[in-house]
């Protein structure tokens, strides 16, 4: 809503303003809180709150501003603007600095918390605590809770967030965008209907579930927050249950990436329980995968779902893969051209068989850097590395991003799309990447078949691959990269508009044209011919 009071005034008048909020701001900018250099940069002046919320339209409700924050601010009330833009910084730094998305502790950092180990006793039926690094020497004292069902023992209190810490093992999840709504809303006065849980390890208060609200709420300027603790709590009951939330109940929204992090924690976990059960030692793996499955009959389905999210999980996030950089685990952005929705139908679908239980032990050649399970992960990360130097390293852009690809082309709108950016995007299709992945599967199955070796579809980088393997499959994605349609634009309006199915990629990739006649390639593809150098 425009300013009248802004309108009336002179150029003059609108400078000495300037300049007189300035001073008030310290020279800073309102929402990035960077210093203002007026004589370099270009500035506005705006609503703090806005008029649409009741704001009024004085000098005493206004605020200088960079230009380009403003103009790109998350929120019309600049208050709200500026406690997201310090968000944001939080999160750029943790992205670049460690390759992560930002969590609740990476804000207690922040806002100095995450300080102090929790110091508490049980009486009867209460729990006694005190603050006394904060210099607060008041016993408290609050009722203990018996779940009836569960037995879980909680209690609930006010602890200040130099006492909180955030629970990386039941809750790995970072920061998403759902955030600024809940800034948003509890700006507002609303109450906060759904409290933090957290649990007590190591004599540290750790938060599981709940930490959106619990960072909307220090990112408000909250120094205590009101929380359900558990005490000395069934961790494997806890993760499962926090799992379950968001698969089977469907009480959170996990994504899958998320689900298959948590399914790797209770993966070990009941590594560590068979152990413990058997009398083993903790480095003691002289058991199988299949032998857990038949320890653990009464869940079964779940301890083969746990071995091969692990499997998944594992090469995902192995701190080699150079893949990973181009995922958006978060499914919301748009800068990056793949998805983990589509990663996880593709590659980690075609190349880890999801059924296969193994019989040897989990432990077996380890030392020889030739165990079954350790080698899968490391030749499927290879084939990951090999796939984003071919096809994204220094030639997918981020800042140009996925958004409107086609569409920028058909208008015209397209000179900072580089051939290289368009053929990563275009490659990245989760119905085009499943069908050229079916080719380079039977390329390495090809391999096997030339050379005369045995070959278990079921376990195919579960064995050293050759030198001359490893040459053809870089090859194949080096001249898949290389095919025309990937970065003729005349296509934007016809073959790649829109999503097509499987099947219509598997038809074009055979035939070397649409079913219904339209030319794409100059011939079907032929992928022994595509492994040449």
């Amino acid at each position: 809503m425009a300013s009248k009071y802004l309108a009336s005034l002179t150029p003059v008048e609108y400078k000495d303003l300037t300049d007189k909020l300035l001073k008030i701001q310290n020279n800073q900018c309102f929402i990035c809180q960077e210093t203002i250099d007026a004589t370099l940069q270009e500035t506005n002046i705006d609503h703090i709150i806005p008029l649409a919320i009741k704001g009024k339209d004085i000098e005493e409700n206004f605020a200088v501003t960079h230009a380009s924050c403003n103009k790109s601010k998350q929120d019309a009330n600049l208050n709200i603007a500026r406690i997201l833009c310090n968000l944001k910084k939080i999160q750029t730094i943790v992205s670049v600095n460690e390759n992560r998305t930002a969590s609740l502790n990476d804000v207690l950092q922040e806002f100095d918390g995450a300080k102090h180990s929790f110091s508490y006793k049980i009486v009867g039926n209460k729990i006694q605590y005190s603050f006394s690094e904060l210099k607060d020497n008041t016993i408290y004292e609050s009722e203990v809770f018996e779940d009836k069902l569960s037995s879980e023992k909680t209690t609930f209190v006010n602890i200040p967030i130099e006492y909180i810490y955030h629970d990386e093992l039941i809750n790995p999840r970072g920061i998403n965008s759902s955030i600024s709504l809940l800034v948003k809303e509890f700006s507002k006065g609303n109450p906060q209907l759904h409290i933090s849980l957290a649990r007590i390890k190591d004599g540290k208060i750790n938060i599981f579930d709940g930490q959106h609200k619990a960072v909307a709420q220090i990112l408000l300027g909250s120094r205590k927050l009101l929380i359900r603790l558990f005490l000395d709590p069934n961790i494997d009951r806890l993760t499962e249950t926090n799992t379950n939330a968001g698969s089977n109940l469907r009480q959170i929204a996990f994504d899958k990436s998320i689900m298959r992090q948590l399914n790797n924690t209770l993966y070990y976990e009941r590594i560590k329980r068979y152990q413990t059960d058997h009398g083993l030692t903790i480095d003691n793996f002289d058991f199988s995968e299949q032998q857990l499955v038949e320890y653990f009959k009464g869940e079964n389905v779940n301890i083969r779902k746990y071995i091969i999210d692990s499997i998944k999980h594992s090469i995902t996030y192995s701190p080699e893969n150079k893949l990973k950089d181009y995922i958006d685990f978060e499914g919301k952005a748009k800068e990056l051209p793949l998805s983990y929705s589509a990663f996880e139908k593709t590659f980690l679908s075609i190349f880890i068989d999801s059924k296969l239980i193994l019989n040897t032990n989990i432990g077996e050649k380890t030392d020889g850097g030739i165990n079954p399970r350790e080698l899968e992960i490391t030749q499927l990360v290879r084939l990951l590395n090999i796939i984003a130097e071919e096809i994204y390293i220094g030639k997918f852009d981020p800042n140009v991003g996925v958004n409107r690809i086609e569409q920028k082309i058909i208008d015209k709108k397209d000179l900072e799309i580089k051939d290289e950016h368009l053929i990563a995007y275009r490659i990245s299709k989760e119905e085009i990447i499943y069908n050229w992945l079916v080719y380079l599967k039977y390329v390495v199955k090809t391999y096997f078949s030339t050379i005369g070796k045995k070959f278990d579809e079921s376990k195919m980088f579960q064995t050293p691959l050759d030198e001359q393997l490893w040459k053809n499959i870089k090859n194949f994605v080096n001249n898949l990269s290389k095919l025309p349609l990937w970065k003729d634009r005349s296509m934007a309006s016809t073959i790649f508009s829109g999503k097509n199915n499987y099947d219509y990629w598997d038809y074009i990739f055979n035939n070397a044209k649409t079913p219904d006649g339209v030319p794409v390639l100059a011939k079907p593809l032929n992928f022994m011919e595509m492994i040449q150098e």
